[in-house]
């Protein structure tokens, strides 16, 4: 998710989404939106985003490393915490989901996993993710990745994830195909930064296929 849903100098609620309003009595039956649940891997844990995350993630996501094929992160501590109080309304609404993630046996975030809604209830959904470079190569984003597509698929009820990353980000394209993700084409010019246009990848994950997946890595005699 290389453009923000959040925008910094946008109304304080401003998004873009093609989900439906969510209905009180479905929103009542999905715990997640009344707060999200802790996911525990083996390095790390995701959390909800808490307003006293909003220094520790300026440092780790103004990078120039990190911000250098996504949308410009807020630009002040400040405005990371109206990001994150952004972002539990936006959960409230059912269109949008943000974990921190935290390295085990530490409480600071070190970067970011979110998810917004493409269709009603996330029949489908967007995701993306940024991460301290001084954690890059270090296991960290798989594991969390892992966390965040079991969550989509198994919790949110989807049934198709996507990921867009630019063409020029090899890195990142490379995460997501070592997660099984499938490259389905270019989007060509979709992604604005600095004035220029760039060509996105656009990679999907199903959730049959995950699943499948995950019960066949998880079968006895299988490894």
């Amino acid at each position: 998710m290389e453009r923000m849903p959040y925008q910094e100098h946008a109304g304080a609620d401003a998004v873009i989404s093609t989900a439906a309003p969510v209905a009180p009595a479905a929103a009542a039956r999905n715990d997640w939106r009344n707060g999200l649940p802790t996911l525990t891997g083996s390095l790390v844990t995701l959390r909800e985003l808490r307003p006293s995350d909003a220094r520790s993630l300026f440092i780790a996501l103004t990078d120039d490393e990190v911000t250098r094929f996504i949308s410009p992160p807020p630009s002040t501590v400040q405005g990371f915490e109206t990001f994150i109080a952004w972002t539990g309304r936006q959960r409230i609404a059912g269109q949008y989901v943000c974990f921190a993630i935290v390295p085990r046996d530490s409480d600071t975030a070190i970067g970011l996993f979110q998810m917004r809604s493409l269709e009603t209830d996330f029949a489908a959904a967007e995701w993306g993710f940024a991460v301290s470079p001084e954690f890059w190569a270090t296991g960290v984003f798989s594991d969390g990745a892992q966390l965040t597509i079991g969550f989509a698929f198994e919790t949110l009820g989807a049934h198709r994830l996507e990921a867009r990353a630019s063409v020029a980000n090899g890195r990142g394209n490379a995460a997501l195909h070592k997660l099984g993700a499938t490259r389905e084409g270019v989007l060509r010019k979709s992604f604005l930064r600095h004035g220029e246009y760039h060509d996105q990848a656009l990679w999907t994950l199903l959730a049959d296929e995950w699943l499948e997946r995950e019960r066949t890595s998880a079968s006895p005699g299988i490894h």
